[in-house]
């Protein structure tokens, strides 16, 4: 906890200031154009990866980067992704997993989970994928079908179909890798973001 306090106290004198209008902006407007929705895992650090400024991204963690299907009942992602898209009017939400992904490399080589039965349960919302994946155990092949699958459990949810259908909104699936910082496009066209490519 030291480690952090100091990281607080750096933050206050050293990075804040130098940003002080962005902030007093901020502190009276909250307008982010994307809903970033990646895994918990502290590896991957969306403002990181996209070089984005304090508010311009929402951002939803979750393990595994996993979007539950729309239902009637109460779900903190699905009360993220309303909000972002309903309230702040985000234009682009983007579903990022990732190489190394602990969820994804569990369920593609069947790892026990008895003892962990609430990530077991939050695991099952990745069925779809492991489905297309069980035969390979592939693990990066895992991780796309992932992507894939989160994007279209996102577009049951009404304000995300609702945009969709009114072209105010658009869908993107990443795949970003930890140890050479490349992010890939998974969907159709895939490509490779580079710096060669921006």
């Amino acid at each position: 906890m030291r480690d952090l306090a100091e990281g607080v106290r750096s933050y206050q004198r050293d990075v804040h200031p130098a940003k002080a209008e962005l902030f007093a902006r901020l502190a009276e407007h909250h307008g982010p154009h994307t809903l970033f929705i990646g895994c918990s895992d502290a590896r991957v650090v969306p403002e990181l990866i996209t070089a984005s400024e304090p508010g311009e991204l929402f951002v939803v963690r979750t393990a595994g980067n996993l979007v539950p299907a729309h239902t009637s009942g109460p779900d903190a992602v699905a009360a993220g992704v309303e909000y972002a898209v309903a309230v702040l009017g985000v234009s682009d939400i983007v579903v990022c997993g990732h190489s190394g992904c602990g969820a994804m490399t569990a369920l593609a080589r069947a790892q026990d989970l008895s003892g962990v039965p609430a990530v077991a349960g939050w695991l099952r919302h990745a069925d779809a994928s492991l489905a297309r994946t069980a035969a390979s155990g592939d693990v990066a092949a895992l991780v796309r079908q992932n992507v894939l699958a989160q994007l279209a459990n996102l577009a049951t949810h009404p304000p995300v179909a609702r945009g969709l259908a009114e072209h105010t909104l658009a869908l993107h699936g990443w795949v970003y890798d930890i140890a050479t910082g490349g992010v890939e496009t998974v969907g159709a066209p895939p490509e490779v973001i580079s710096s060669a490519a921006a």
